[in-house]
């Protein structure tokens, strides 16, 4: 086993300074700290520095290498000018393959002041090496053009690094949005930067058909277009409301015919070849979707023969799937997969089976019959037989089939391996591994890149532990790895795309490779803080993380402080005071600002070029201490009732009707309380001393905290995994409070509150009803 020590190393690389290195050059070459992302197993670091010389060359030892090197020579020679060659045998730079211990993708990189080089076991280790030596080098190297006054040298280094997970993975759903062929190709960029090696391409859904098949024109002639749905719509709206063109819909996703305006797209099969030979150079798998049996609409609409009835469209929750027993909709689908797998060398093809409303199975003389026929109780089972004969398809043609989790009811099959997203179906992962059946985590609470991301969001992906799921540990080497999922109903434009995926890329490209026992929050803050010049010069539009030092709601007695930082130090922040949008004009947040009266601040951070970013409020409220109440409550505790509740605002929960009362000892979800959720929580709370007290309210849907009549947490609508953070100022007491809470599909709560010396106070006598 690769050693996992170094710990000098690790503090070495949260420094940002910059040091002098000796290297063989009249003038010591200026070299940065080692920052890599992921952390590498095991680095060892010298004072000398290579630095790379004009007659640089790259040379290779075995011919497979060859798209390796000419890959590296396209990353060093734009930003230095150099004109690197590829030559067989030793270089400058040489690449090999041979013996390397850990799991493929694991590498050698070893440098002094002459030499490098980079040995992998197997061509996507070369390509990690090949990523790390890349991170070694100044961000400038990433440059387009060349770049004068650098000095192109990197410390002396011996590098030991193998991934923890084979599976490394982002999920790109072009069907809601469009993404050309080249927007496609910037994200395996990134992918590649940070070793991460699946590209799982959702190519179809209801919204949009993405991929050419031959057999079948229709699918993208008609079925590749829509005229503006609701998504569309409201991404406008947002666009304008929130002055943000990232929201847009791009006008080369838009063509009129005949007077409409129609969105959409679509890859020829020269397209996706060129896209799988572009991932395949960078030691990238693509792994096709075309999922089914339901999420079929774009297909179903346009063909006869493939849904129950010739009406189609949508029933309660979800579209009309794929009628399983029409043996017309089985050729189709067996029609398309065919011209699917001669395009996708990879062995792995994706099915879905997720979200499939059956009501017309339910009422099909041909679903009906297949069952019969088959000895189906159910038609969950009979989704099932449509999956395994699927599969029985696939590995009759040397693939292997990856469904959702889904998959997992009405009978998993020996060879397949599921993908686990519903955060709530808790068994799933102990279930499959407990069958023998591979898995890859993916639940939607922390790999779910399209839900509004806050300042835990980063942390909560890189603190997950996939292990802490699997019940039996001897099923634990069933983990293949970890993947991100981009969800594009809401993301309209490259620029968005990459807002919701980056940096959350980052922190799961570290989880899914680095060693858990390395794991340290603060360190890999630093490296991810080292990574956004690289970032800005390679113009990806990441979300410059959340600026901290205060809360939504902040209270003071007498005089306040606003100390605000951001972990980007390339962001620029502008503020006003009077509601007004920030921009480049306004006051410029250079330190600490006063408050002696209650002020509203609205904050906007600026990249290095000048274009806007978020835009965040927060309330400094001048207060005194509010009094408590004179009864003491007798009960520990709060009381919780749940109501039927299918809205989607706290305000409305009371109308619904109730299901139950429960005691509660803490802010959370009682136990029975499943479904439709609407919960109003009262009580009190004890507050030990005069102070000012912080509220962390979690919820996934909507929440508010309310505290002696007064709102301090507006956490309110439907979303993912949101903390909002607020104050009030306590006397001493119990303080009435009341909590709102709904979710209809499997949430969370939790409330964190703290005193102004910034501790926990633990629940324990903390509520009374």
């Amino acid at each position: 086993m690769i050693k996992q020590t170094y710990k000098k190393w690790i503090a070495a690389c949260t420094v940002t300074s910059s040091l002098l290195l000796g290297a063989c050059t009249s003038t010591p070459p200026s070299v940065r700290d080692v920052s890599i992302v992921p952390l590498p197993n095991n680095v060892q670091q010298d004072s000398s520095a290579f630095v790379l010389p004009k007659s640089c060359t790259i040379g290779i030892t075995d011919s497979r290498l060859a798209p390796a090197a000419e890959y590296l020579a396209g990353i060093l020679s734009p930003s230095t000018g150099y004109n690197i060659k590829v030559q067989d045998g030793e270089g400058t730079i040489t690449l090999s393959l041979g013996e390397v211990e850990g799991k493929e993708g694991a590498y050698q990189l070893k440098t002094d002041t002459k030499k490098i080089n980079i040995k992998g076991n197997s061509y996507g280790g070369v390509i990690a090496g090949i990523e790390s030596l890349r991170q070694l080098f100044p961000p400038q190297i990433e440059s387009k053009q060349i770049v004068d006054g650098v000095d192109w040298a990197i410390p002396s280094v011996e590098i030991n690094d193998a991934p923890r997970f084979t599976w490394r993975g982002i999920m790109l759903d072009v069907s809601r949005h469009f993404y050309s062929k080249d927007e496609v190709k910037e994200l395996l960029d990134v992918m590649a930067l940070y070793k991460m090696n699946k590209f799982h391409w959702h190519l179809t859904d209801d919204q949009g058909w993405r991929i050419e098949i031959k057999k079948y024109p229709l699918l993208t002639e008609k079925g590749a277009w829509r005229k503006f749905n609701s998504h569309d719509k409201e991404c406008i709206r947002q666009s304008k409301v929130n002055d943000n063109s990232d929201m847009a819909i791009p006008e080369s996703k838009i063509r009129i015919v005949e007077g409409d305006t129609l969105y959409g797209g679509y890859y020829t099969q020269e397209d996706i070849k060129e896209v799988i030979a572009y991932a395949k150079v960078r030691g990238i798998d693509i792994v096709p979707e075309i999922d089914m049996p339901g999420h079929m609409l774009a297909a179903i609409s346009n063909y006869e023969g493939v849904s129950c009835f010739d009406e189609t469209g949508w029933g309660t929750t979800f579209s009309s799937p794929v009628c399983p027993g029409k043996d017309s909709a089985i050729e189709f689908c067996k029609n398309v997969y065919s011209e699917l797998i001669e395009l996708f060398p990879y062995k792995y093809v994706h099915i879905g089976g997720d979200e499939v409303e059956k009501t017309n199975w339910k009422k099909c003389p041909d679903c009906q019959k297949r069952m019969r026929d088959n000895k189906l109780k159910t038609e969950e089972e009979l989704q099932s037989w449509f999956i395994h004969d699927m599969e029985k398809f696939f590995n009759d043609k040397g693939k292997e089939m990856i469904g959702w989790d889904e998959i997992i009811e009405g009978g998993l099959s020996k060879t397949a391996t599921v993908m686990w997203w519903r955060s709530w179906a808790k068994n799933a992962p102990s279930k499959t591994t407990g069958q023998g059946n591979p898995i890859i985590f993916t639940p939607n609470g922390q790999f779910y890149l399209d839900y509004q991301e806050d300042k835990n969001s980063v942390a909560n992906i890189y603190n997950y532990d996939p292990m802490s799921e699997i019940q039996n540990a001897e099923m634990q080497p069933l983990v293949l790895g970890v993947q991100g999922n981009v969800w594009c109903e809401w993301i309209p434009s490259r620029e968005r795309m990459q807002y919701m995926a980056i940096p959350r890329l980052l922190a799961i490209a570290e989880l899914g490779w680095s060693n858990p026992s390395q794991k340290d929050w603060n360190a890999f803050a630093r490296r991810l803080a080292n990574q956004f010049e690289r970032l800005n010069i390679m113009n990806i539009n990441y979300r410059i993380p959340d600026l901290e030092g205060f809360n939504k709601t902040n209270a003071f007695i007498g005089e306040g402080i606003v100390n605000i930082t951001c972990l980007d130090p390339s962001a620029e922040i502008h503020y006003t005071t009077d509601g007004s949008v920030p921009t480049l004009q306004s006051p410029k947040y250079d330190g600490p600002v006063k408050v002696t009266e209650t002020t509203d601040f609205t904050f906007r951070t600026f990249r290095p070029n000048g274009k806007p970013g978020d835009i965040t409020t927060t309330r400094f409220i001048k207060s005194e201490y509010t009094p408590a109440v004179t009864a003491a409550p007798s009960n520990p505790g709060l009381k919780a009732t749940w109501h039927e509740f299918k809205g989607n605002k706290c305000t409305e929960i009371e109308k619904a009707p109730v299901n139950g009362n429960y005691s509660i000892e803490d802010v959370m979800i009682p136990k029975k309380v499943k479904g439709n959720i609407g919960l109003i929580i009262k009580g009190y709370i004890n507050a030990p001393q005069d102070d000012i007290y912080t509220f962390a309210l979690l919820s996934d849907d909507g929440s508010t905290l309310v505290i002696d009549g007064e709102q301090v947490i507006d956490n309110d609508g439907p979303h993912g995994p949101r903390e909002v953070v607020g104050q009030k100022a306590l006397a001493k007491g119990y303080h009435p409070i009341e909590i709102r809470y709904f979710d209809q599909n499997g949430g969370q709560l939790k409330m964190k509150v703290s005193g102004n010396d910034g501790k926990e106070i633990p629940f324990t006598h903390l509520y009374a009803h």
